[in-house]
């Protein structure tokens, strides 16, 4: 892992294309803002890991073909 020191006002530049820079010190939160390109998803770790513990449980789920037929049944 990079560790790197950067004062308020100051950022780092990832891939030519993503800027983080630090907006704000407050006690122990630092807060961060993010200039990306649309194609890119920025989550908080806590938010991305509950995104993927939601699609692994999705894959889980067993799939009714009744429910596709009937769906299909709607949109026609």
């Amino acid at each position: 892992m990079l560790v790197l020191a950067r004062k308020k006002g100051e950022s780092i530049i990832i891939d030519d294309q993503i800027e983080v820079k630090v907006v704000a010190v407050e006690g122990d939160v630092v807060k961060l803002g993010i200039e990306a390109p649309k194609s890119v998803s920025i989550h908080r770790q806590e938010v991305y890991r509950a995104i993927q513990e939601e699609n692994r449980a999705a894959r889980m789920t067993a799939f009714d073909p009744e429910w596709l037929k009937r769906l299909k049944s709607n949109i026609e």
